[in-house]
């Protein structure tokens, strides 16, 4: 197996068709058409189907198609690291960020980044939790923002801020209350909308709860924060969630948020890298500069709810 191979085969994806791959690529298209079949030979599996209309994966190419960008990032990566100087890094780096996470740290992050490392290029991928994980351990991204729910020993890790969740319903639902607070147990009798259980809070909601002798009941599980904010706002049932994801709606007054107490729930926000993958200079310097983020959004008050570690 050839990196080139594994070039050709995810150009071909990518563009959906031979021929365009065949184009961007400057290869003729009969050669690359041998390279995927000595390819698909090697690997014993045929990885595209071929149709009128283009090149569709198969459930096998979808699994390759994942490891050839990993391996094509890490060879990349490698270059980078070589080339790269200490003082001035520059390259590419991908950092994760959760959905959760992404609207307090996103747009400090490229703006610091533009000013501190002009010569690093910055790209952001928003996923889910148990994606962002995935993806670290395959080297598909450098660095992600996860939390630390005692299932990160395999990852290097710096923790970043402890942020408050708290109890989130429409303004005018039944569910909220005239206390600015409530119980973890009034909470819980709610329709309650959240993640499923392997993503975002909801790992933590369920250990809260477990260890003050309670149960996550009715439950809605929905993984994408911007239907999310919909149900809630259609009101469909409230949710346990940090502010940051939704102080918009929160300082416009369409949404209500109430602290939990007895016991109060809280997420430890954590930078992670892969153990096995060294960092690149710019991925190094790109982990220090989110610290250096995470730390001031804090101080200023710009992360609500989030307290440094």
């Amino acid at each position: 197996m050839e990196l080139r191979q594994l070039r050709y085969f995810v150009a071909i994806v990518d563009h959906g068709s031979l021929s365009r791959a065949a184009l961007i690529l400057h290869v003729a298209q009969p050669a690359l058409t041998q390279q995927l079949r000595q390819l698909e030979e090697e690997l014993g599996v045929q990885l595209l189907h071929r149709t009128a209309q283009g090149v569709l994966s198969t459930d096998a190419g979808k699994v390759f198609y994942e490891h050839a960008q990993a391996i094509l990032k890490q060879v990349a990566d490698a270059r980078s690291a070589v080339a790269q100087s200490a003082e001035r890094p520059s390259g590419s780096v991908t950092l994760g960020l959760p959905h959760s996470i992404s609207g307090a740290l996103a747009l400090p992050l490229l703006m610091a980044t533009r000013a501190h490392y002009p010569e690093i290029s910055l790209q952001l991928t928003e996923e889910l939790t148990g994606n962002l994980s995935d993806q670290l351990k395959s080297g598909r991204v450098n660095l992600a923002v996860l939390f630390d729910d005692g299932q990160l020993s395999q990852f290097a890790t710096t923790p970043l801020a402890e942020e408050e969740l708290q109890f989130i319903c429409r303004a005018d639902a039944a569910y909220a209350q005239s206390e600015h607070s409530l119980t973890l147990e009034q909470a819980l009798q709610a329709m309650l909308i959240l993640p499923g259980l392997q993503h975002g809070v909801r790992p933590r909601i369920e250990s809260v709860a477990r260890e003050a002798g309670l149960s996550v009941g009715n439950v809605i599980e929905i993984n994408s924060i911007a239907i999310l904010k919909s149900a809630l706002l259609a009101d469909m049932g409230a949710t346990i969630l940090p502010s940051a994801p939704v102080l918009d709606e929160l300082q416009r007054g369409t949404l209500r948020a109430q602290r939990i107490h007895s016991p109060p729930i809280s997420r430890t926000v954590v930078l992670c890298a892969s153990r096995n993958i060294p960092l690149t200079n710019a991925a190094a310097a790109i982990s220090r500069l989110v610290r250096q983020v995470s730390d001031q959004l804090c101080a200023d008050g710009s992360w609500p709810g989030a307290t440094p570690i």
